[in-house]
């Protein structure tokens, strides 16, 4: 698999993947008037699983033989990393619009570039992510579900740990074979909440297509794309890409889910990603040693 990913370059991986991400977000939340939030996301992890498991069960057979213990708990955290942050994203998907909840998630990455750097200029960029939170939880005509937003603020710490685990991840496994652990993990996890909460009705044939759409452009396709990348560019240019990810999911909320936001809440958009793309920047220019092995 990741053979074909080779002759893509580094930064079409990452925008590919953002894409892929944000149209699963898009189906996820068309799903949740069927089903609750927490019984599509361990449908999505357990899909996500049992797809990785069938390409590559050789691969993490021989990966779980020759693991060390540190290696092992790294795995295990990454998938505990990859449950919080579904869960929290998909019951703010419920309650706030997509663009919304994932410009708000965005502070994880954005907490991660801030604290590998020392730069004064790095409080400028934090307080003009804050001044995009603040405007989102005014928002337009009508008032943003705080819920929502708390659960958006789990997902980017959720978020955070995912990006300094994946590139663990990515050094000590080969290929997919950790992130098939970690998806295993993250469905093991998900298992009691999500059956307890769908029911019998996250067993019909439709809602099971669609989680099985979900898990392809949500999870295997993004994080896939997003590992082999991680592999072979600095984190702090994958951190600038993906700072494209608020703007994109608010395109594709418009698009797929007919969400209209406010002028204001385009502008708090604008902030955050603005402060993502200067403090990932800025981080850049202070540690141009950040590259991957």
């Amino acid at each position: 698999m990741t053979s074909v990913f080779r002759t893509i370059p580094a930064p079409g991986l990452v925008l590919g993947g953002i894409v892929s991400v944000q149209l699963g977000a898009g189906v996820a939340k068309g799903l949740f008037d069927t089903l609750p939030p927490s019984a599509v996301v361990f449908l999505r992890l357990a899909f996500s699983a049992l797809i990785l498991l069938v390409v590559g069960l050789s691969a993490v057979r021989r990966s779980v033989r020759r693991a060390s213990r540190p290696d092992l708990v790294v795995a295990v955290g990454f998938g505990l990393a990859l449950a919080t942050m579904n869960f929290a994203i998909y019951e703010s998907f419920s309650r706030i619009p997509l663009g919304i909840a994932v410009t708000i998630e965005f502070l994880g990455p954005l907490g991660v570039a801030v604290a590998f750097s020392r730069r004064r200029l790095d409080l400028m960029w934090v307080a003009l992510a804050g001044l995009g939170v603040v405007l989102l939880a005014r928002g337009g005509s009508e008032a943003v579900d705080p819920v929502g937003i708390a659960f958006a603020l789990i997902a980017a710490t959720g978020w955070a740990a995912y990006i300094l685990l994946s590139r663990q991840v990515g050094q000590r496994f080969p290929g997919v074979s950790g992130l098939t652990m970690a998806s295993v993990v993250g469905a093991v996890a998900m298992t009691p909440i999500g059956l307890s909460s769908g029911g019998g009705q996250m067993w019909q044939p439709e809602p099971l297509a669609v989680a099985a759409a979900i898990a392809l452009l949500s999870s295997v396709i993004p994080y896939t794309l997003e590992l082999e990348a991680l592999r072979r560019m600095p984190a702090v240019v994958f951190g600038i890409l993906m700072s494209l990810e608020p703007a994109v999911a608010a395109t594709v909320g418009l698009v797929v889910l007919n969400e209209i936001l406010h002028v204001r809440e385009w502008a708090a958009i604008a902030c955050v990603v603005v402060a993502c793309l200067g403090a990932t920047r800025a981080r850049s220019n202070g540690r141009a040693d950040d590259t991957r092995a």
